[in-house]
């Protein structure tokens, strides 16, 4: 499938029909959504990691002299608790660990672990890699650091314990950003693309995609760095929320299984 025209849209990733490293074209089965709530969203945040805790959104944000994490309520987006970065650092990913907060930066090649009630930092560690997208599969730390590689991490030392290709099929999807783990899968925003990877975390190969293309702001009206990045599960209430950098509103949906575009 040449993704461009499944999509039925006219652009699809940096340029018509393409993805960001190039033409692209799939097998992988391409679900559709339907948005269940809209949410409020701070429109200064420039999203870099999202996840959810007891009905309560946690978020890390990047640019430099503006990165900070917070938990913020759901329905009103207001911020309840943050702290900021200090001015050289770059906000990433994010993702809770049992009562931590773990963030990744860019190219600062450090993480920070805050305790999750204050926001207090209690430790950081170094990465050897830029830091993008951050999740958990309840055993490991998943990093990725914009190429096709996953890492798993080891919570207790931080040390890369696995190393992971992301393939569709015989091709590297590269460009692998926010993250979150989904019943068994690694879900992966792919920058510049409104297209969400569905990734076997044993092969890693590709299982499908989820097209969030029709989201608000529509492609047209966004700036260039206005994408689609942010993805949080709450899995006690089965709720899944995904918003963008810059985005007025944080969307719940559901994904359209058995819909392919």
């Amino acid at each position: 499938m040449q993704l461009g025209l499944v999509l039925g849209v006219a652009c699809v990733g940096v340029s018509c029909g393409e993805a960001p490293d190039g033409s692209w074209t799939t097998a992988r089965p391409i679900h559709g959504f339907r948005v269940v709530a809209s949410y409020p969203h701070d429109p200064q945040a420039f999203t870099q990691g999202l996840a959810i805790h007891m009905g309560q959104l946690y978020e890390g944000t990047g640019s430099y002299g503006k990165s900070v994490v917070r938990r913020v309520d759901l329905t009103t987006g207001r911020s309840l608790r943050e702290t900021q970065l200090a001015p050289e650092f770059f906000g990433e990913g994010i993702t809770l660990w049992d009562d931590k907060l773990i963030q990744l930066t860019w190219r600062n090649h450090q993480g920070f672990i805050y305790a999750r009630e204050t926001f207090a930092r209690e430790h950081s560690f170094t990465l050897a890699w830029e830091g993008w997208g951050l999740t958990h599969d309840g055993r490991q730390w998943i990093a990725s650091d914009g190429t096709e590689v996953l890492r798993f991490l080891d919570p207790q030392t931080q040390r890369v314990v696995r190393r992971l290709r992301v393939m569709d099929e015989d091709r590297p999807l590269r460009y692998l950003n926010e993250l979150e783990y989904i019943d068994g899968q690694v879900w992966a925003n792919i920058w510049h693309n409104d297209l969400i990877a569905r990734i076997d975390p044993e092969s890693g190969q590709v299982v499908s995609y989820v097209d969030l293309s029709g989201l608000y702001p529509e492609q047209h009206s966004r700036k260039h760095e206005q994408v689609l990045n942010g993805i949080a599960y709450d899995a006690d209430a089965n709720r899944l929320f995904v918003t963008g950098k810059n985005w007025p509103r944080l969307y719940e949906i559901q994904v359209l299984e058995g819909q392919q575009n």
